[in-house]
């Protein structure tokens, strides 16, 4: 009885980790596609997005290689830290000015302000941040990370589904044996 439960908690696991992985996957993909093909810089499904510091610009509030959670949001005020398109960059700044249809920037770390720029080049907010996991993330979007974590969910995956299938082959083999060894002896 106890083996039997055993053998579907494994099975619902493995399923469970074959959701997950293929759910990072997929949306892996879908980023990939709407930020190479679609042109997003900062794809936001359901208002959200993330991106990774790429300079020192806001030191010390973020650093090269943190990851930001933003809030697609046009609710922007003095003093919030946004993420907004400047040319074919996005850029990680904190808001210092506004007035009219003109938003003023500036990095922490910068000596001076940037070009003032519309509320329509604000992509969101920055709500959260996990210092140097950006770093990771950034990895993990390559093709080699691709391939580490393919490899890594079919690892977990396979490998104590192998186990099991080897250990139920001896047992059965085991019984066969037992099988032979009364047969020959009557």
């Amino acid at each position: 009885m106890k083996k039997s439960v055993g053998k579907k908690l494994k099975a619902i696991l493995r399923f469970l980790l074959l959701i997950v992985c293929g759910t990072v996957i997929g949306v892996n993909v879908y980023l990939m596609n709407a930020q190479n093909l679609v042109g997003n810089k900062l794809p936001m499904p359901f208002g959200y997005g993330s991106a990774v510091v790429l300079s020192g610009s806001m030191e010390p509030e973020f650093s090269k290689g943190d990851l930001i959670i933003v809030k697609e949001t046009a609710d922007v005020d003095i003093n919030d830290i946004i993420v907004f398109e400047d040319g074919a960059n996005l850029v990680v700044h904190r808001i210092v000015g506004m007035g009219g249809e003109v938003i003023v920037t500036k990095g922490d770390a910068n000596p001076v302000e940037d070009n003032p720029i519309t509320p329509s080049a604000v992509k969101g907010k920055v709500i959260f941040v996990v210092p140097y996991l950006g770093t990771a993330v950034e990895f993990l979007k390559t093709p080699v990370g691709i391939i580490i974590v393919v490899a890594a969910a079919i690892m977990l995956i396979e490998l104590p589904h192998l186990k099991e299938v080897k250990k139920d082959e001896e047992e059965m083999q085991k019984i066969i044996d037992e099988i032979k060894r009364l047969k020959d002896e009557q």
